[in-house]
């Protein structure tokens, strides 16, 4: 994977901003900072960076009031939520406003990184790189371009997120068998047993939410099991 990304470190304390830098620098990215949240919207406006390190518990506004700001001027850039706050609905919350991980302060920098280097892999688009066989998935009326990101529903073109759209592919690409939430946070999320069951409710809603209106429901809920796609 080549590393050569911008990051933007977001975070009030200047020791912990320096720290991140220096580590990613050492590992090919190209940092760039602020330490206030006001300060994180000029620069991911300025500096559209690949991915943003946003801390909670800033100054000014937190860093779940910068991630809603930034979806909600239509910025879709990866973002990993860093706090000393470590409970569920914390983590739920930054979630569900469109972060991508979520990581607990103290943490380790190779942890971090590895982290880092494991959101940009799962947010990347195909690149420029030419169309291969099954990147059109198909259920019914639902069509799933993974080359152009793209997704028609009766030939409606859905807006969705690329957490959405992630989850809604490999909702196709398993259609017709029931997932548990467990087995959509590990891939979907890359987690495991540390992910909340809420994410993926929360995510499941909003994908019905949008592909519903369109015509009859495509994702079922198996309860106490999971979730399955048929048409």
């Amino acid at each position: 994977m080549n590393d050569d990304h911008r990051v933007l470190v977001v975070d009030d304390e200047a020791g912990i901003r320096d720290l991140m830098c220096t580590a990613l620098r050492f590992h090919g990215f190209r940092p760039v900072t602020a330490g206030t949240g006001a300060e994180a919207l000029r620069e991911a406006a300025a500096r559209r960076p690949d991915l943003v390190l946003l801390d909670v518990m800033l100054p000014d506004i937190d860093g779940f009031e910068v991630c809603r700001r930034l979806r909600a001027a239509g910025d879709d850039v990866p973002v990993i939520f860093l706090t000393a706050r470590d409970t569920p609905s914390d983590t739920v919350t930054g979630l569900t406003l469109g972060g991508d991980d979520y990581v607990t302060k103290p943490f380790s920098i190779e942890a971090l990184i590895a982290r880092v280097r494991a959101v940009l892999r799962r947010t990347a688009p195909a690149g420029g790189a030419a169309p291969a066989a099954g990147e059109v998935l198909r259920s019914g009326d639902l069509e799933l371009n993974e080359a152009d990101w793209t997704v028609r529903r009766a030939g409606t073109e859905v807006d969705l997120s690329p957490t959405e759209f992630r989850l809604l592919a490999h909702l196709m690409r398993n259609a017709g068998r029931v997932l548990s939430r467990a087995q959509l946070l590990e891939a979907v999320w890359g987690w495991d047993q540390h992910g909340s069951p809420q994410v993926v409710e929360t995510y499941i809603s909003y994908l019905r939410r949008k592909l519903d209106p369109l015509g009859p429901p495509l994702i079922h809920t198996r309860r106490g099991i999971g979730y399955i796609l048929r048409p």
